[in-house]
């Protein structure tokens, strides 16, 4: 009688594909029977007014209607009043040399930058100013600097 060519890995291995496959069939068809009774209704979710996801509908006798304008998605207006953008301060340092310096504050002391292009007036330290501000890539900046006299 002639030895099988198989070595007892090969055997192994082919049991083991052989089983898994059949593992998978049953898999399938146990899925496949508990599927007929679920569906797409068992994956439906709702929101209840509180915005928690429930697996109930919410009563339609009990809903709010809103209106559309009513739903603020962005910033809210202001209140109609402009307010005066322009500020005074002091120059306490500047540099002629480099072309700039900084302003203290009036009102809320703090130091902001100003740069000579962005002075209307010819300005220099110890100045009284007035001036607007906008955002640099550092922080604060001065422009429309005038000098008050």
């Amino acid at each position: 009688m002639a030895k099988s060519r198989e070595s007892f890995s090969k055997s192994d291995i082919r049991k083991k594909k052989e089983k898994k496959r059949k593992d998978k069939l049953a898999k399938k068809q146990a899925r496949k029977e508990s599927d007929s009774k679920g569906g797409l209704d068992d994956m439906i979710a709702y929101v209840d007014e509180f915005g928690n996801i429930t697996d109930t509908p919410q009563d339609p006798s009990e809903k709010e209607e809103t209106n559309l304008e009513d739903i603020e998605v962005s910033i809210p207006k202001g209140d109609g009043t402009a307010r005066d953008k322009t500020r005074t301060g002091t120059i306490t340092n500047f540099y002629d040399s480099k072309g700039f310096g900084f302003i203290r504050d009036a009102v809320t002391k703090e130091s902001i930058f100003v740069h000579v292009n962005n002075a209307l007036d010819e300005i220099a330290e110890g100045n009284k100013v007035s001036f607007e501000t906008e955002k640099g890539p550092k922080g604060l900046t001065a422009v429309n600097v005038k000098v008050v006299r």
